[in-house]
């Protein structure tokens, strides 16, 4: 295992314009917002030469009992509990608060080592800048500038000083899984329920999420990276900048998933923007498994209802499997992992060229493309160009010509013969190049027009004059 560094502070104090820096990324939200954070936030520390974990934590406030801020409080807590060493960090502007006081006490009881990290100490002498935090009792403060990139290799010698040499072990292939919806349709509390453990702060209120948080985690033997992302809602109804951001990480952790999972609200009619999120899932190419959530307590007609909508909203999405569960109490979980794993299976299948050319010959001979013109587009043969999703690229003449009726009509003919559950698939059409299509026209001679004329108009045979017979007397 990898040594964890979790950075612990107050809100507003750079801790995830350090883990930005440490990692090498900017998967953390960054903006002079305070609370922008609200979950831990696992990364893998790039900056040193030794392998670690960073963890970015929300604001801590010890002092709040309820609220988000508890929640946030309560997840940092945790953070320090699996931590290796903590970098309390500190404002060099702010100074020396109480808030800062009350959080050295309670990181005293810590069973890791704990370094007074000094931020936003730039143009200012190290030594004034870290005097007034002796009183913390904590050691010798680190001065640092995050955002300007000042004094961080030494930040993470001190880190890793007294830890034992890790070797780095190479990280097992498995799914990524992408939770996406619309705000309050359960993510993360399915993410919790699926875990075990209240990992990420669910709470009755939209919006409670705000970043992406990847989290590893292994059930039945099967590995699998869950990601947690925040609520997408119509585009007119976000305007603050946070929202925004927000959308751009979930859209982004989309791309990233092989495997997505379309959370549904079972008390909440379908919607278009559940229609146009799922729109974008197939334009990503993405692996997609539907959970309709909040599916207990319901009545007989309200499920009717419910999956009426589906199928009419949602009938393009007839390759994804279906699952109505309840995030809050567990039921429906585990078909909903065998329909993730047999998700991955698809779209990470090897689909050998000779049983692909053998299918392509069968659908043409079925229903053969129709005539552009004068012609009929030949297709010869297929190959797999490419996996999640599964790219079929088909070889002939005049394909540039093929309707899209006729290409989702091969899309689907090669997903029912692979038996390709819960993917999508693309079908790419290679043209064959004609060498002679640019060759220029080379000009005939006198004599060459002349023969071609003979040959198209051939010369009839004169008639020879034949004598008239005189009637015998």
């Amino acid at each position: 295992m990898k040594p964890t560094i979790v950075l612990v502070g107050r809100p507003n104090v750079g801790k995830s314009t350090l883990f930005n820096q440490l990692t090498k990324t900017r998967d953390a939200l960054v903006a002079n917002l305070p609370g922008l954070t609200r979950d831990r936030h696992y990364g893998l520390g790039k900056l040193g030469d030794k392998p670690y974990l960073v963890v970015d934590t929300g604001g801590l406030e010890p002092v709040v009992k309820d609220g988000i801020m508890h929640e946030m409080a309560r997840q940092t807590l945790q953070a320090i509990d699996e931590a290796d060493v903590v970098l309390f960090m500190v404002d060099a502007r702010t100074g020396c608060t109480a808030q800062d006081k009350i959080i050295a006490d309670r990181l005293r009881q810590a069973a890791c080592p704990v370094h007074v990290v000094v931020n936003k100490a730039e143009g200012i002498q190290h030594d004034i800048a870290a005097a007034e935090f002796y009183e913390l009792g904590l050691g010798t403060p680190l001065t640092i500038s995050a955002s300007h990139n000042e004094g961080l290799n030494e930040l993470v010698d001190v880190a890793l000083a007294h830890l034992p040499e890790q070797v780095a072990e190479p990280e097992p292939e498995h799914p990524k899984i992408a939770l996406v919806g619309r705000p309050n349709v359960g993510k993360s509390t399915l993410v919790n329920t699926l875990l075990g453990e209240e990992r990420v702060i669910a709470f009755d209120q939209p919006g409670t999420t705000r970043d992406s948080i990847y989290i590893d985690f292994e059930r039945q033997g099967h590995h699998y990276t869950l990601i947690d992302t925040a609520g997408v809602r119509k585009r007119g109804k976000v305007f603050e900048a946070i929202e925004k951001f927000s959308v751009i990480k979930t859209l982004q952790a989309i791309a990233d998933a092989n495997v997505v999972v379309l959370v549904l609200d079972a008390h909440a009619d379908i919607g278009e923007q559940d229609a146009h999120l799922a729109g974008f899932i197939l334009e990503a190419g993405r692996a997609l498994v539907i959970a309709v959530n909040k599916w207990d307590g319901m009545s007989d007609y309200e499920r009717d209802h419910i999956k009426r909508e589906i199928a009419r909203k949602l009938q393009f999405l007839e390759f994804a499997r279906f699952h109505y569960i309840s995030a809050l109490h567990g039921s429906g979980l585990t078909g909903l992992l065998r329909s993730v794993d047999e998700a991955y299976k698809a779209a990470m299948a090897k689909l050998p060229t000779p049983l692909l050319t053998r299918v392509l010959i069968d659908a043409v001979a079925a229903h053969q493309p129709p005539f552009t013109g004068a012609f009929r587009p030949k297709l010869r043969y297929a190959h797999q160009g490419g996996m999640n999703p599964p790219l079929i690229v088909i070889h002939g003449n005049a394909l540039d010509q093929i309707a899209q009726s006729y290409r989702r009509y091969l899309e689907g003919v090669f997903l029912r013969a692979f038996q390709l559950h819960g993917t999508p698939l693309k079908v790419q059409f290679n043209v064959s190049h004609n060498p002679y299509a640019e060759k220029k026209p080379v000009r005939e001679t006198v004599s060459e027009t002349r023969a071609k004329k003979r040959r198209v108009f051939p010369v009839r045979a004169s008639k020879r004059a034949v004598p008239k017979r005189t009637p015998s007397k």
